[in-house]
């Protein structure tokens, strides 16, 4: 008898889809509720690694990724007067025909997922989410804002890191906690010089820039903020070319000066959350952001929620009970995630109190090298 006959998945981003698809290709009928009525997906770009994409390789999406975005090798670090201080390498953990990082729009991305959703048998309810989750001891029986109900053998609370999934099942679990940086994102016409993905540290900013497409790039700035106050949307032109006006090179000064609101400008302030074990009670688990939320130094947080649909997938087939398989899923990823969430935290403190660039580069270095191992 089948461990799982049917799942439901909350929460149509990447690690919702990629959980989706795993669980349908072992023959799990997976409904995904989405809230969001037109399955958007929101923001400029993503940097991903080569952990990510061998992911997306598994899913049979790389060919369909590499279309609609871009893959490069190594990260060049300068000083913000474009001198390069250090060149970090990406290890092609995909293969040795794959690059070792990449970067597309956010868009994009969430197509070529929910594309292959669409090829599935995955029944995918938009505009609705879940209102109660009734836990029993054979189903967990769950009712939606369309007034309908269902029961399932497992649920996936894929729904970011404001979570309800989580605030049903664990209503004392800590909130996302703002680590005094923001950042700033928009999409840009690629500038010749830049060949992969480049960072500028400043005192007091670090600017980046990565490759999406053929002519684009997506920018990225970190500014240290000490509290998490609201910017009116009609400012965030003007002060991200301050910013940028703020670096001594000519690639970023240029950027500025060019810049208008074609250019999709986006703030967020960063926010950090590791969800201490257990990830699961009863038949209802979380995975992505809803269980580890982390800021994008990494660039890993599409990475180990990804990751998490597909270690959670394995372990639902091979085990001989539910609280086994969730059992193993986590005693899999909780290392794994720790380090990405902490490692990113740190990177955003050397920056904020003006560390070694030499510490900051190590610390990269030596989180890429444990990404790049297997899952």
């Amino acid at each position: 008898m089948a461990l799982v006959k049917r799942a439901l998945v909350i929460g149509g981003g990447f690690s919702g889809m990629t959980a989706a698809l795993r669980l349908d290709s072992l023959g799990i009928a997976v409904d995904l509720v989405e809230i969001d009525a037109a399955w958007r997906s929101y923001g400029a770009g993503i940097s991903l690694n080569g952990a990510t994409l061998r992911v997306i390789r598994q899913l049979g999406l790389l060919e369909a990724f590499l279309a609609a975005g871009a893959a490069t090798d190594g990260v060049h670090m300068r000083a913000p007067d474009d001198t390069v201080v250090a060149e970090i390498p990406t290890p092609r953990v995909a293969g040795p025909d794959v690059p070792g990082s990449a970067g597309i729009m956010r868009p994009a991305l969430a197509r070529v997922l929910s594309d292959a959703v669409r090829k599935t048998a995955v029944r995918v309810r938009l505009g609705q989410t879940f209102t109660d989750i009734t836990d029993g001891p054979d189903q967990a029986r769950v009712s939606f804002s369309d007034g309908s109900s269902d029961s399932y053998d497992l649920v996936i609370g894929a729904d970011g890191v404001y979570s309800a999934t989580r605030g049903r099942i664990f209503p004392e679990a800590p909130a996302p906690r703002f680590v005094g940086q923001s950042v700033w994102r928009a999409v840009v016409p690629r500038p010749a010089p830049i060949q992969t993905v480049t960072m500028w540290m400043g005192p007091k900013l670090k600017a980046g820039l990565n490759l999406v497409g053929p002519e684009q790039a997506y920018l990225f700035l970190t500014e240290d903020r000490a509290t998490n106050d609201y910017l009116a949307p009609e400012t965030h032109l003007a002060t991200l070319k301050a910013l940028l006006g703020q670096f001594g090179s000519p690639i970023l000064r240029q950027i500025g000066t060019d810049l208008t609101e074609a250019n999709q400008i986006v703030y967020r302030p960063l926010e950090s959350l590791l969800l201490p074990r257990p990830w699961y009670r009863g038949r209802i688990v979380l995975i992505g952001d809803a269980v580890h939320s982390t800021t994008p130094h990494l660039a890993s947080g599409a990475c180990i929620g990804v990751e998490d649909a597909v270690v959670l997938a394995e372990e639902i087939a091979r085990a001989q009970s539910l609280p086994q398989a969730l059992d193993a899923f986590q005693d899999r990823r909780w290392e794994r995630c720790r380090m990405v969430v902490e490692n990113s935290a740190r990177l955003a403190e050397i920056e904020i109190t003006g560390g070694s660039r030499q510490d900051h580069a190590a610390l990269m270095k030596q989180s890429m090298i444990g990404l790049a191992q297997p899952i």
